[in-house]
Parts: C-alpha cells; sequence; structure tokens
C-alpha cells in the first residue's frame, strides 16, 4: 500500500478519495473516459427496492458557487441492480460502495440484504439523508431514534461494513451520529445536500419542479468541514466527509478535520477528472511536506 492508503473500518484502500453517489452513474460510464481502478473506491447512485423515475422536471438548477437538485433517486431498483448491473462491474479492481435509500425500515432491510449476498461489494452507504424524495431519506436522519431504528434494522440483515450518510438538515448532527454508532454503524459520512430554494424571478416560480431541492457545492463546504470536525470528536468510528470538495485542499481540509477519507460530488460534473486530479494533488502535497503517510495529517486539528 502506497502513502496515501488509508483503512476505512477494515477496508484497505489505495487513496481517500472516493467518488459521491449520485455524481458517479454505475462506475462503468467513467471508465470510458480514465482508468477508474485509480480511485480508493466509490459510491454508487442511490439503489432503492423499486425502479424509481425520478421527479419530475426542472430538477437541477445551478445557484452560486453550488447548484440544486431534486433528481429524487432515479434507478433501475435492486432487483436490476444484481441481476444486470452488478455482472458488469463485479469484476473491477477496486472497493465498491452500493448506495441503499428506502420509504419505509422494511425497504431499507429488503435492499440491504439483496446487497449482502453479493460477493464483490463489501459495504453499503445507507442514505438516511436525501431531502429530494417524499417518503423516507431524510425523514429518518433527522431523528435520533428513527436514526437508530433503521440502523438498527439493517445491522440485523447486513454483516458487512456500514456506513451510514447523515443530513445537515438538523440541530445537532453529533447527535444524530451517536445514535446510528451506537445502533451499529461501522462509520458515518457527511454531509448530504442542505435544504435549499431558488426562484426565477422573470418566471415568477421556483426553479425546481419540486419548489425545494439539496443545495451543494462549494458553497457548502464550511458547514460541512465544521460538521466534520465536530463528528469526527464525537465518536469513535471513521468519518468519511464530503460536502463542496473540488480540489486537493478541499479534500486536505476534510481530512485534517477528522475524515478517513472524503467524497467528491458536484464536482464530477463540472470536470469528469476530478477525482484524479485530486489524487494527484494529495501525492504533490506529500512531497511538499515531507509526509510519508497521509494517516499523519488526518484528524490533526
Amino acid at each position: 500500500m502506497g502513502r496515501l492508503s488509508v483503512n476505512l473500518c477494515g477496508i484497505e484502500i489505495d487513496n481517500p478519495v472516493i467518488p459521491a453517489s449520485g455524481t458517479f452513474g454505475y462506475g462503468y460510464e467513467f471508465a470510458e473516459i480514465y482508468d477508474i481502478n485509480c480511485l480508493g473506491t466509490f459510491s454508487f447512485k442511490g439503489t432503492t427496492k423499486e425502479p424509481r423515475f425520478g421527479n419530475a422536471t426542472p430538477r437541477i438548477a445551478e445557484t452560486a458557487s453550488g447548484m440544486l437538485n431534486a433528481v429524487g433517486l432515479q434507478n433501475v431498483g435492486v432487483d436490476t441492480f444484481c441481476s444486470d448491473v452488478y455482472h458488469r462491474i463485479k469484476n473491477i479492481d477496486t472497493n465498491i460502495i452500493v448506495n441503499v435509500s428506502g420509504s419505509s425500515i422494511e425497504e431499507y432491510c429488503d435492499v440491504a440484504s439483496k446487497i449482502n449476498a453479493l460477493e464483490n461489494i463489501p459495504a453499503i452507504e445507507l442514505n438516511i439523508s436525501c431531502p429530494n424524495v417524499k417518503k423516507g431519506g431524510m425523514g429518518f436522519g433527522t431523528n435520533p431514534e428513527m436514526a437508530a431504528q433503521v440502523v438498527s434494522a439493517v445491522r440485523k440483515v447486513y454483516d458487512k461494513t456500514l456506513i451510514v450518510k447523515l443530513t445537515p438538515n438538523v440541530t445537532s448532527i453529533v447527535d444524530i451520529a451517536k445514535a446510528v454508532e451506537d445502533a451499529g454503524a461501522d462509520s458515518v459520512s457527511l454531509i448530504n445536500t442542505m435544504l435549499g430554494m431558488a426562484i426565477d424571478v422573470e418566471k415568477r416560480r421556483p426553479y425546481l419542479s419540486t419548489i425545494t431541492g439539496g443545495l451543494s457545492g462549494p458553497c457548502v463546504k464550511p458547514v460541512a468541514v465544521r460538521m466534520v470536525w465536530q463528528v469526527a470528536h464525537a465518536v469513535k468510528i471513521p468519518v468519511v466527509g464530503l460536502g463542496g470538495i473540488s480540489c486537493a485542499n478541499d479534500a486536505l481540509e476534510f481530512l485534517m478535520a477528522g475524515a478517513r477519507a472524503i467524497e467528491v460530488g458536484t464536482a464530477n460534473f463540472v470536470d469528469p477528472t476530478v477525482t484524479v486530479k485530486i489524487v494527484e494533488g494529495l501525492e504533490s502535497y506529500c512531497n511538499r511536506h515531507g509526509i510519508r503517510d497521509i494517516n499523519e495529517i488526518i484528524g490533526i486539528i
């Protein structure tokens, strides 16, 4: 393992850079652009029990230093994922994380149990924080008791690495993190998008068909870094940081705040090769500062 390698809940990854769920498709789309095996791992788009077409358009809108999205977890459903998509990606020479979502605890468990049976997928990211669906999603992630219930239930049917994705749309993200840790989570990832809204003043209506949506991009980074720092000091399990990362310096902020790994989301839409550039940037930083192991700077703040 090289100096950028990190251990995430027992999974050795070559570097801490992970393309975020919903921004990297199923991986093979980006494999046409570059060798995705250079990434430590990547997180697939949100997978639900039944196929979802997603929300009506328009469902993406640019904002200052970011974007709003209300895609609504468009995906092929877990059965098609297992029968079709999995066979296309199971031999990729890097770790795979499947993002799992649902409208009820039973749905979360059903999807997780089916993913559990897939040999070459070592982890899931349990999405209890999506603000763009009418049922489930963020509703589970805004209450410590509900968050603990869904994590505890999934833990009974899923025996591999369980990462829980947290919402920033709460009074205390630390309380949610502690609750899912106690319920059996192996790691937490944060932050998901912040709830936002934008209005087209000429047309006098919201830009999004759903009126509100998830705000992401550079504008949310200071909030995300603060929350990662708070959670990393409050729990014993590893933290994965995300929110507005678009370059190596952004990634380093999260690592220094306590994240064991980072995810890159919105920046993938701007530059499909951004994750590779961030890995190269981390190498360059280590060279300039004489760092032999990236773990030396994790959590130094």
